[in-house]
């Protein structure tokens, strides 16, 4: 009987011990604070959103959790968000590459004006220079890119009628970084920073003449109220990144790390294929065909004109890439010859 009073004991006190050892094995829950993308996109909603509140926790057992708001929401035009996840302000934040060209013009690299006829060649483009992106981010703002992503083509919302690219000649129009700025300019228009959400009222008020965004995007923040002419020629794709902070980073534990770069691999391609959906469900929103996402506005769609995808090339390679180029420097120039110019089969030269 005292021998099995003493197993009894003996087996409790393993399980104790065990139970303690798991417990003490256990991830730590940290909640991440992460800054989203572009508040009134699809792509926040239906993915970068639930990416954070549902898909992180699940994927990690609740060993990981976040509460996300988008930039435009907490009062920011987007491109302060790296700089603020440099300094560890959050945890996570997403934003436009476009917007940080001036920073540094790496961040122009994967989606040139013209260099990307389509979002095929830009997933492409993307994959070959992300190496160099990665350790830019990684040396110079001790943050960890994870996932690259686009939006639907990039086109031209005009207030007067344009037939071709030659038309913008003396028009003043909204661009979202250097690249698009180099692209107009060669057409002899004016390139124009104005923040996202101003953008609407620009053009209804004829501050600008036209404005340069997503086909679903510009639906989605009603540019249709202020321009008539919808040109749907791709001038490039939006390129955006979301990144982590170093040392966030380093507080999750090797498995975590590896769930989360997973995860996020999943959302690239997601990403990837909403945008391919959406770009003609964006045309029709702006130009009064079916659309699943409101009612739809009156814009005149204007058919592509034939030159003008030889005009977009010529842009490219006489003023697009030489600027961008002299800007970015040479060991930039190299790496993207060595990447970016063997999918594209073009040279850049730095000044």
């Amino acid at each position: 009987m005292k021998f099995r009073q003493h197993m009894l004991a003996a087996v409790a006190a393993i399980g104790l011990g065990a139970a303690g050892l798991a417990q003490a094995q256990a991830p730590a829950k940290i909640n991440f604070q992460v800054v989203g993308n572009l508040g009134i996109t699809t792509q926040f909603q239906q993915m970068e959103r639930p990416f954070w509140t549902k898909d992180i926790t699940a994927a990690t057992n609740g060993s990981l959790t976040a509460a996300i708001k988008p930039w435009n929401e907490m009062g920011l035009k987007g491109p302060e968000v790296f700089k603020m996840l440099s300094q560890g302000m959050f945890d996570v934040g997403t934003t436009q590459l476009g917007f940080v060209a001036g920073d540094n013009a790496i961040n122009d690299a994967t989606d040139l004006a013209g260099v990307s006829p389509d979002i095929q060649t830009f997933w492409s483009i993307t994959q070959a220079f992300r190496p160099h992106l990665e350790r830019y981010y990684e040396q110079q703002l001790r943050v960890k890119p994870m996932g690259m992503f686009s939006f639907q083509a990039q086109v031209l919302f005009c207030r007067d009628e344009l037939k071709s690219l030659a038309d913008l000649k003396g028009r003043k129009i909204r661009t979202g970084g250097a690249s698009q700025a180099d692209f107009v300019a060669f057409f002899g228009a004016s390139g124009i920073s104005v923040a996202f959400g101003e953008v609407q009222q620009a053009l209804q008020k004829g501050v600008i003449d036209c404005a340069i965004t997503g086909t679903l995007g510009g639906y989605k923040a009603k540019w249709f109220d202020g321009a008539r002419y919808l040109y749907p020629l791709p001038i490039n794709w939006g390129a955006g990144m979301s990144a982590i902070n170093l040392n966030s980073w380093r507080k999750l534990d090797e498995a975590t790390q590896k769930t989360l770069q997973t995860e996020f691999g999943k959302l690239e391609r997601a990403i990837f294929e909403q945008n391919i959906r959406e770009n003609d469900i964006g045309i029709a929103c702006n130009t009064g065909g079916t659309c699943p996402e409101g009612p739809a506005g009156k814009m005149t769609l204007v058919p592509v004109s034939p030159g003008d995808v030889e005009l977009r090339r010529q842009a490219l390679l006489n003023q697009v890439l030489p600027r961008w180029a002299g800007r970015c420097g040479t060991e930039c120039v190299n790496n993207w010859n060595n990447s970016v110019g063997k999918v594209v089969n073009l040279t850049a030269k730095a000044n």
